[in-house]
């Protein structure tokens, strides 16, 4: 059966977090992409919370937390990983980080080691220098309001080949418009931390899941944001890593493949006996 999942919020020093817990035991973090929110993980969290205590929090500046009072870097979203689970008495858990959330989740590793007991990487995409200044120039600007409305729509059809007409597009533009008309503050901090992130990473040492779905590329490429070739960083940085690949999986894939992953974080977890 599966468990409830509750909200709450944490408070700190630059605004208040919102984050989703439910479940007992070992503790699994989860952190979304940009820029969605823990919403990401509505399907996923409470299969999870089955047999670990799953918590997802929305990352400063999207979803229902406050946004920073000034552009994060990656490492102070790290920092806040740390506070939730001070506040939670976590000495130590394991994350599950999809794309942007990915490279905090890595950073968290990397910078406290002793926190993290296990990394899983879902979908967390390479760039080069070239795609990152376009990825950081479009978060920068972030979603503007128009006055005839249109942006609304420019939003629905931003995903819809990708997502679908439906309930998920739905809930993708509820989050993009949560950050109308101020930066998307995780897309800077990655897209400023993503190059130095091959060298950051490689000082993960805790077991690695590098989580990947065949089809979650497709968006990026066709938009020039990323190539193919540029996608095996993740094993060459973290050579102890296991890799899986989602047949069919998009960028998309907690909301849409909830089960399958589930299955694959849960088998993954239990090998490493977190």
């Amino acid at each position: 059966m599966k468990q409830r999942i509750k909200r709450a919020f944490l408070d700190t020093k630059d605004g208040q977090i919102l984050y989703r817990i439910g479940g007992e035991g070992a503790s699994l973090l989860l952190l979304h992409m940009t820029p969605r929110s823990s919403d990401e993980f509505r399907e996923l969290a409470p299969i999870l919370a089955q047999h670990r205590c799953a918590i997802a929090m929305d990352l400063m500046g999207l979803g229902d937390s406050d946004p920073p009072p000034s552009v994060y870097a990656v490492a102070d979203y790290a920092k806040t990983v740390i506070a939730l689970w001070d506040e939670l008495g976590i000495q130590a858990g394991s994350i599950l980080g999809s794309l942007a959330g990915g490279y905090i989740a890595g950073e968290v590793a990397a910078a406290y080691p002793e926190r993290v007991e296990n990394l899983i990487l879902c979908n967390v995409l390479g760039f080069e220098a070239a795609e990152a200044e376009q990825v950081l120039k479009k978060y920068s600007e972030g979603f503007q309001v128009k006055d005839d409305g249109s942006h609304l729509m420019a939003r629905w059809l931003a995903r819809a080949n990708y997502v679908g007409r439906g309930a998920l597009n739905h809930r993708c533009v509820m989050d993009d418009l949560k950050c109308l008309g101020s930066p998307v503050y995780p897309g800077v901090a990655v897209a400023n931390y993503c190059l130095a992130a091959r060298e950051r990473f490689r000082l993960i040492n805790c077991p690695t899941l590098i989580l990947s779905g065949t089809k979650a590329l497709e968006p990026l490429e066709k938009a020039g944001l990323a190539k193919a070739e540029n996608q095996h960083w993740l094993s060459e940085v973290i050579p102890h890593s296991k890799g899986v690949e989602l047949e069919g999986g998009t960028l998309w894939m907690m909301n849409q493949m909830p089960e399958e992953i589930s299955q694959i974080v849960v088998d993954f977890l239990d090998d490493t006996g977190a």
